[in-house]
């Protein structure tokens, strides 16, 4: 929706789209399938499931993981219900207590000024669900109202207050739960739409891109990897969805990050590291690799913690790519082009895995030692004029 408004430009907002919808829809070729999409929902289908009933034991959050037409649904007709069944109520009482035969009989013209009914004006089972409506949502419009003749209809006027009071903070904060929910924010935090490997500092490192649109920060922002394939142990058990966690550098230290400006975000593939066999060769649909980046933190402004989740498949991953500059310094502050934030450019990298690169340090003397240039980008400043140089000098020796 940003996008055809002009807010946001087209090739970034695909960054956080499953597919590319410039691309076909449908593909021929069988790939492995997604544990985490590109968009950060999990793609895992729950079946099964005997114990239904501990959903209802927790019936708050249930409420919250609706779909939006169920939750609508459900606010709609609690009202409904309670008004209705209090209406019930109140049509009773006017019915046990003989109200509304006396109003039959001031209709007719027969009026016992003795008679005092529990609730006054009621006549029908429509005048009494609209006194429950009154009643519930305290609207009191005066034309009808409880009288001390009934102590039964003063104790369902109480009880019907407390449970109106009860569904409107259930309802309510149902309601404002959903609207504020901690995923919406992270529809600004976004990932490249590939990742890649190339040299740093001598060393293979898997690379990726985060960013945040919004000014408002996010605190303790923290990010993990994980690499997630299928396993076999020794004793010959199969773990379909193994995981395992591998260090992230980012240069503060840690997993923190300072989420200000888009950052890279790199591992060093080492001997700890999963990847430390993968081969160019292996970049491909068929292989059973999936990585998994993880970022988390406060939101700024409500104070709700957050989750950005993303993934990378074998063939999301390009060999011998760095990302493009997308930080320049213009008229004094840092800008941020979001038009190249997934640009990458070739650069020289060993094809080989990071066990043999380790092994053999002679690979790296084939390569050239500097990257290939790209366009740079020229900082605007303000234009200075050059001092005009005096056309006449004073000597020393006329002064004196």
């Amino acid at each position: 929706m940003l996008s055809r408004k002009g807010i946001i430009p087209e090739e970034y907002v695909l960054t956080r789209l499953a597919e590319d919808p410039t691309e076909p829809r449908y593909h021929a070729r069988e790939r492995r399938a997604r544990f985490v999409a590109k968009n950060g929902n999990c793609n895992v289908a729950h079946k099964n499931i005997r114990e239904q009933g501990r959903f209802l034991q927790d019936v708050f959050t249930t409420l919250v993981d609706l779909k939006w037409h169920h939750t609508l649904l459900i606010f709609t007709m609690s009202f409904l219900c309670s008004w209705l069944l209090f209406a019930m109520a109140w049509w009773l009482i006017a019915f046990a207590h003989g109200d509304l035969d006396h109003n039959t009989r001031i209709e007719t013209g027969e009026n016992d000024a003795t008679f005092i009914p529990c609730v006054t004006s009621i006549h029908s089972f429509a005048s009494a669900f609209l006194f429950s409506i009154e009643v519930q949502v305290t609207i009191g419009f005066g034309g009808r109202m409880v009288t001390e003749e009934c102590p039964l209809a003063v104790l369902v006027l109480i009880v019907q207050n407390i449970v109106g009071l009860m569904v409107n903070a259930i309802m309510l904060g149902c309601i404002f739960m959903k609207t504020a929910q901690a995923h919406r924010r992270a529809e600004t935090l976004i990932f490249s739409k590939h990742a890649v490997i190339a040299l740093r500092h001598g060393r293979l490192c898997f690379m990726l891109r985060v960013g945040d649109l919004r000014k408002s920060m996010i605190i303790s922002a923290t990010i993990r990897m994980q690499v997630v394939r299928k396993t076999t142990s020794p004793e010959g058990e199969v773990v379909p969805l193994h995981q395992m966690d591998i260090p992230m550098e980012n240069g503060v230290g840690g997993n923190s990050i300072f989420l200000v400006a888009p950052l890279i975000i790199y591992h060093v593939i080492d001997a700890n590291s999963p990847l430390y066999d993968l081969a160019p060769s292996d970049l491909h649909h068929h292989q059973d690799l999936e990585v998994i980046v993880i970022l988390e933190g406060v939101v700024e402004t409500t104070g709700i913690t957050t989750q950005a989740r993303t993934s990378y498949l074998a063939d999301e991953i390009l060999w011998g790519q760095r990302f493009v500059p997308i930080v320049a310094e213009e008229d004094g502050r840092y800008s941020v082009d979001y038009s190249k934030f997934g640009n990458t450019v070739k650069v020289p990298t060993p094809t080989c895995t990071a066990r043999q690169l380790e092994e053999d340090r002679t690979l790296l003397d084939s390569l050239p030692l500097t990257s290939p240039k790209g366009p740079l980008r020229k900082r605007s400043v303000a234009s200075v004029k050059p001092k005009a140089k005096p056309k006449f000098s004073i000597s020393l020796d006329a002064l004196s």
